[in-house]
């Protein structure tokens, strides 16, 4: 028995091995082309192999788009792009049954699958899109099948979504409800390169020729990953660190003085989020266990879009992020 354990433990080795190699070489691969963004591509990367879904938030201009479509070819995924607005339908999405006619004059029912059905899917500006529209989205994201006409339909896998936001932009916009903002792992913020990045994008791209995105995974391998993942041991001490901010995070004695300045706060599915992005982010880097480190780096994106401040902390200008550090500072 306990050679068979160690055994077990020595495949998982050499596995988490081989799989941080060839996440470093995509990693390296998507930087090559996408410039002074390595925190979002580092954040979206975990995403993924957590097996979620991410919403990017940023202005225009900051190669969401291209980042999507770097991810689906350096990844080796089926990649597609759905521009939200407000008359998009959810059959749009979706796809439809149509009535077909045979050589023979016989009449038949057959479903056109829509955009959804890809590995990845960039849904831009997904504010834009009427609550419908949105909903039909959102439930395929958590079911990972659609249902039309009374059959189902299942979505490849992987299946992950990559939705855009512009911060600036509200009229005309229809904002995601709390309880569909929660089916995103990740909160991720896009933010202005520096300059020294900026620099390099433009000598990159408005040359000659412009650097291309090249495949270093295949969505095989991708599962693989994904898989290896949920296997990862995961020390006592990083379960309390994940327990304890989450639960900080919520209005009641656990948060302490910042409790008065919580509305309402994240649910378990944050806590499940965070255990498997802190166990994604340590196979990136190339270790087989995550540590308290890699909680903190990654608490704030996994839970500031699941929570709310009071009238009385908006009125003292205090944010999400401000409240989640000074919740940090009683873990780290």
């Amino acid at each position: 028995m306990a050679e068979s354990v160690e055994k077990l433990e020595d495949g998982i080795v050499r596995s988490a091995e081989q799989v941080s190699s060839q996440i470093r070489a995509a990693k390296d691969a998507i930087a090559s082309v996408i410039f002074g963004q390595d925190r979002v591509i580092e954040n979206t990367l975990v995403t993924i192999l957590s097996g979620g879904h991410a919403l990017l938030i940023g202005v225009p201009g900051l190669a969401k788009t291209k980042l999507v479509e770097t991810l689906g070819v350096t990844l080796g995924l089926d990649a597609k792009r759905i521009q939200f607005t407000p008359d998009l339908m959810p059959s749009d999405i979706l796809g439809a049954e149509v009535l077909d006619e045979s050589t023979t004059g016989k009449r038949a029912f057959r479903f056109i699958s829509g955009p959804v059905f890809a590995q990845l899917l960039m849904a831009d500006e997904i504010n834009r899109a009427s609550p419908r529209t949105q909903s039909a989205l959102l439930q395929a994201m958590q079911e990972q099948h659609i249902t039309v006409a009374g059959a189902r339909h299942d979505l490849p896998k992987p299946f992950h979504v990559l939705a855009t936001q512009n911060p600036l932009e509200q009229e005309g916009t229809y904002p995601l409800p709390e309880a569909q903002l929660d089916r995103f792992l990740m909160e991720i913020d896009v933010d202005y390169p520096d300059r020294d990045a900026e620099r390099r994008i433009l000598f990159e791209t408005t040359g000659a020729e412009e650097t291309l995105a090249k495949g270093s995974m295949t969505a095989d391998a991708l599962i693989t990953a994904q898989r290896l993942i949920r296997r990862l041991p995961v020390g006592d001490s990083v379960v309390e660190a994940i327990l304890s901010l989450v639960r900080a995070a919520r209005p009641g004695p656990d948060a302490g003085e910042s409790g008065k300045f919580i509305a309402w706060g994240p649910g378990p599915r944050a806590s499940q989020s965070l255990m498997l992005a802190v166990r994604a982010r340590a196979l990136i880097d190339g270790r087989l266990a995550p540590s308290v480190d890699d909680v903190l780096d990654l608490a704030e994106p996994v839970l500031k879009h699941r929570m709310a401040l009071t009238f009385q902390a908006r009125a003292e200008g205090r944010t999400i992020p401000d409240v989640i550090r000074q919740l940090k500072t009683r873990i780290g």
